[in-house]
């Protein structure tokens, strides 16, 4: 997995030791598997939220793990143009590579550990690809792609574009050095990542050595939740067992628990988790494809304003060429 790393986590700064009489570990409340799907042109996805109340998930409405998956040459395929309005996406790319354009100028190409954040707001309309190498060559494939609701308040606001490389993540390890703790958004024991959100919340990517334990301090306004992207563990105090494709839904308490299994697969040799939470929001959530808004009649303006242009238009440079 090719994510940013170090060669030595031990320069790392640490994670605080908890004091367990003062600490509240969050209990599981939930554990569900994801579901398997189709995306754009139809490259494969797991429904990481799949099962799971909104409330829940609140301030987050969809998540898709993308792969881990091998593409032949000729295979990678990508989304044709389309539409947002009413939150953002938060696409972090473990392994491969892709490009993004949006019509409000942001765009490029992610690999390895980066992020393209792009926030929505009033609309806009974007295309994610492949590059055309690795259309041809083929290659692993692997990554997140996150929505993230926009409050009542900001749901028009401005579409934006952040462009997080990698190199820039917040880094931080456990006090044995037990884990990589890769900070992409938010903040962890006064770590921050870098990406800037509407909305408050943690993101982070932790890659845990088999038989090492994280006591992982959570802001406890904060929903948590827990993906395992690769290799097998436990979460919480009580130590349910977790394994690639599953979500875990925290209760209340300031700390999460999490632990890799001493023995892994070959080709998962470590325990990789997405945690993320963030401050819900508790208003109206009403979804319908490429539009979140929080009434039924905020949707219907979504597609008669994008049927009119309102949205966006793709640029010039992109339009099919005719004879």
């Amino acid at each position: 997995m090719p994510a940013i790393t170090v060669d030595d986590v031990l320069v790392l700064p640490r994670l605080p030791e908890l004091d367990p009489a003062a600490t509240v570990h969050r209990p599981v409340r939930r554990l569900t598997t994801a579901q398997h799907g189709f995306e754009g042109e139809g490259f494969p996805v797991r429904r990481a939220f799949a099962g799971v109340p909104l409330p829940e998930l609140d301030p987050f409405v969809h998540m898709d793990h993308i792969g881990m998956i091998e593409q032949a040459p000729g295979e990678a395929q990508g989304t044709p143009w389309h539409p947002h309005r009413g939150f953002e996406t938060v696409t972090y790319l473990i392994d491969g590579a892709l490009e993004h354009q949006d019509s409000n100028g942001g765009g490029g190409q992610i690999t390895d550990g980066d992020t393209q954040w792009m926030t929505a707001g009033a609309g806009v309309l974007h295309i994610e690809k492949p590059p055309e190498h690795l259309v041809k060559s083929g290659g692993v494939v692997h990554g997140v792609q996150l929505w993230v609701n926009l409050p009542r308040a900001k749901k028009m606001s401005p579409p934006r574009y952040q462009d997080i490389r990698g190199k820039n993540t917040g880094l931080l390890t456990t006090p044995d050095g037990g884990a990589l703790i890769r900070v992409i958004a938010g903040d962890i024991a006064g770590h921050t990542g870098p990406g800037v959100t509407h909305t408050p919340i943690t993101l982070a990517h932790l890659t845990i050595e088999p038989g090492a334990q994280v006591d992982l301090p959570w802001e406890p306004g904060y929903n948590a939740l827990v993906y395992a992207l690769a290799g097998h563990g436990t979460i919480g105090g009580e130590a349910r067992p977790i394994q690639e494709g599953q979500l875990a839904v925290f209760g209340a308490g300031d700390a999460m628990r999490l632990t890799a299994d001493r023995a892994q697969e070959s080709r998962s040799p470590r325990l990789e988790l997405v945690v993320l939470g963030g401050l819900p929001i508790r208003e109206p959530v009403v979804q319908y494809g490429p539009f979140v808004m929080n009434t039924r009649e905020e949707v219907q303006q979504a597609f008669e304003d994008y049927q009119a242009g309102r949205l966006g238009v793709i640029p010039v440079q992109h339009l099919p060429h005719t004879s």
